[in-house]
C-alpha cells in the first residue's frame, strides 16, 4: 500500500503561506547556507522541484526518489498557473482537487471535483509504483486528508508569519505523529519526517 505524504514548509506559528499565498517569506541563511541546504533538500526530494527549474537545481535528468504522483488544491495550482504554468510537475501524475476549475486546463493534469479522501484512498491502493504520493498543499486539503495521511515531512523555517494559510485548516482532530528523523541546518531551518502512530 502506497502512502500519502504531507510534505511541506512551515513557519514557527504554522503557516504554509502568507494571507496572499506569499511564500517567500521563509527564510533560509546567508547565500552559502542557502546553497548548501537547498542543494541537500533537493538531492534528497528531486520530485519536488517544478519542472520548469529541474534544470537550473541540476536535476533535469533526476529520478524521482519518493514519489510519482502529486496531489495538491487549487490555491497551491493557482500560483503557476497564474503565471501561465498549467503543468508545475510534468515528472509527475498530478491532480488538482477542485471544484471550481475546470478539466480541460492541460492534459497532464487530473482535475477532480470530487472527495479528496476518495481520490487518495484509489491513489493509495495502486499496485507496482514502489513510490508514495505526494500532498503539495493546501491547509484546507491537508485538513481533509488527514485520516489519510501517513507521513509528514516538514521543513521549519525560524520566522513567524503572524497571519496566512495554516498547515492543515480543518475539524478539531488531534492526531499523533511520531519523529523519524530530523537534520537541523545551520540557518535554523529543520526537516523532520514523522510518521503516524
Amino acid at each position: 500500500m502506497r502512502k500519502l505524504v504531507y510534505y511541506v514548509a512551515v513557519s514557527l506559528d504554522g503557516r504554509i503561506a502568507g494571507p496572499g499565498g506569499e511564500f517567500d517569506f521563509f527564510p533560509s541563511g546567508d547565500a552559502q547556507q542557502s546553497a548548501a541546504y537547498s542543494a541537500w533538500v533537493n538531492t534528497l526530494y528531486p520530485e519536488t522541484v517544478p519542472t520548469a527549474y529541474r534544470a537550473a537545481a541540476g536535476l533535469a535528468d533526476a529520478p524521482n526518489r519518493h514519489f510519482d504522483t502529486v496531489v495538491m488544491g487549487l490555491g497551491t495550482y493557482r500560483g503557476p498557473l497564474d503565471r501561465g504554468i498549467t503543468s508545475p510537475y510534468a515528472h509527475l501524475r498530478q491532480y488538482v482537487v477542485s471544484s471550481t476549475l475546470g478539466p480541460g486546463v492541460d492534459p497532464a493534469v487530473t482535475v477532480t471535483p470530487g472527495d479528496p479522501v476518495a481520490l487518495v484512498r484509489d491513489l493509495k491502493r495502486e499496485e507496482g509504483t514502489g513510490l508514495d504520493v505526494w500532498l503539495c498543499g493546501g491547509g484546507k486539503l491537508a485538513g481533509a486528508l488527514l485520516p489519510e495521511i501517513d507521513e509528514l515531512v516538514v521543513k521549519s523555517y525560524p520566522v513567524v508569519a503572524g497571519a496566512g494559510i495554516p498547515a492543515f485548516d480543518g475539524v478539531f482532530d488531534p492526531t499523533v505523529f511520531e519523529v523519524a528523523e530530523r537534520t537541523a541546518f545551520p540557518s535554523g531551518v529543520t526537516l523532520t519526517r514523522l510518521t503516524r502512530r
